[in-house]
């Protein structure tokens, strides 16, 4: 054992020590540990010979002083190894904005069930929709905590999530009936924007989700069969670098059969995209089909909706092109995955069935469809209770 003085920056005094703690079992190596901060010297030798007893009887734990952010770096690199890149982009953002900055520099065994509950209270009141998940990665990295032996339980355990019937009521899917659909592809039309109209187009009449539409090449368009091949996805990677991925579930990979104004509205998309590539000047040409066929075709790699430079565009894009049209022409906002519901709303209201649903919207299991759109129309409620009565006859 030994005690040492030393001084702060400030100039004041302070006293160290440092003691043998045995042999390292996993090692075979002689451990020391040692202690600083001390205001006198017999303070650092009255805490030295109190953790020499606890070392001779056994009762030295690992340190549990290690700091949440500490525990949180120690966690992601298990965690990116069990993720997709965009859902481990997407995951570090939370932590980022909404965790750390509450947590980070205190040690995680002092964090308590009430400065937790203070802190999701405010997320709640924040963001009601997405403060769930802030928890549900808070609670991620207790859990962790535990596995280590930094922690003995979970204090987001004894916390209560918020629940207000007001929040929940307002939270409800948006979706445009048959109607509203209507008059924003009207609006749309009388803008003269090939690009945005055809992409709408295949939201509401294919029920893609956002980064599955702007993958799609003209490989994946079949106008003999009018189908539609989704099988890849666009998703944001890390450093903010788009990436194409498989699509979200095996069930995600599907066929889609559509109906013959949308195949016919592509078609003229598709000959207007290759004027507007050699006008930028891009050669989007298969040059060995046009030699051997005759006429101009364009690459089955090229993609349906790209920049200028022929890039991905980027996935905030058309939610941009969304608000411009609905500002412009005064419309009931929505959000763009709500194309998705509203197309499987038009669904349920033609009388599809929940499979039937779930095939052509790509969910991994029925109770997705059953949880998520099991919303329609007021005109279907009504229709409803008329079939009832009919029925019935009394």
């Amino acid at each position: 054992m030994f005690i040492k003085k030393y001084k702060l920056k400030n100039g004041e005094l302070r006293y160290k020590f440092g003691i043998y703690t045995g042999i390292d079992k996993q090692t075979g190596k002689k451990t020391n540990t040692t202690r600083s901060g001390f205001k006198t010297k017999k303070e650092a030798a009255l805490a030295a010979s109190k953790l020499e007893i606890e070392i001779y009887e056994g009762k030295v734990e690992k340190p549990k002083d290690i700091k949440f952010g500490d525990v949180y770096n120690e966690w992601l690199p298990a965690y990116k190894n069990t993720v997709r890149e965009s859902t481990l982009f997407s995951t570090k953002n939370v932590f980022k904005n909404h965790i750390l900055k509450h947590f980070s520099d205190k040690k995680i065994n002092t964090i308590t069930a009430n400065e937790i509950q203070t802190t999701v209270n405010k997320w709640f009141d924040f963001a009601p929709v997405n403060f769930k998940k802030w928890f549900y990665y808070t609670g991620k990295i207790f859990e962790y905590a535990i596995k280590m032996c930094y922690l003995d339980k979970n204090p987001c355990r004894m916390v209560t999530l918020p629940k207000n019937k007001k929040d929940f009521a307002e939270k409800k899917l948006l979706f445009w009936d048959k109607k509203q659909l209507d008059t924003f592809f009207k609006c749309l039309y009388d803008m003269d924007d090939n690009k945005k109209f055809v992409f709408f187009r295949l939201l509401a009449f294919s029920g893609m989700r956002r980064g599955e539409c702007l993958a799609l090449t003209w490989g994946d368009i079949n106008f003999k069969d009018n189908t539609i091949d989704v099988n890849k996805t666009i998703s944001q990677g890390i450093n903010k670098y788009q990436v194409i991925n498989p699509p979200k579930t095996k069930k995600s990979m599907r066929k889609i059969i559509m109906d013959q104004k949308t195949m016919d509205y592509l078609y003229q998309w598709k000959m207007e995209q290759r004027k507007q590539m050699l006008y930028y000047g891009f050669n989007t040409l298969n040059k060995k089909q046009m030699l051997y066929y005759g006429f101009n075709t364009l690459n089955k790699k090229q993609m349906l909706f790209t920049t200028r430079n022929n890039t991905m565009l980027p996935l905030s894009a058309p939610s941009k092109w969304l608000k411009l049209v609905v500002n412009k022409y005064d419309l009931t906002p929505i959000k763009l995955h709500g194309f998705r519901h509203s197309h499987a709303s038009a669904l349920f209201a033609a009388g599809a069935t929940i499979k039937e649903v779930q095939e052509r919207l790509g969910h991994e299991d029925a109770q997705t469809t059953l949880n998520v759109y099991t919303h329609v129309t007021s005109n279907q409620n009504k229709d409803v209770v008329v079939k009832l009565e009919s029925y019935l006859g009394f």
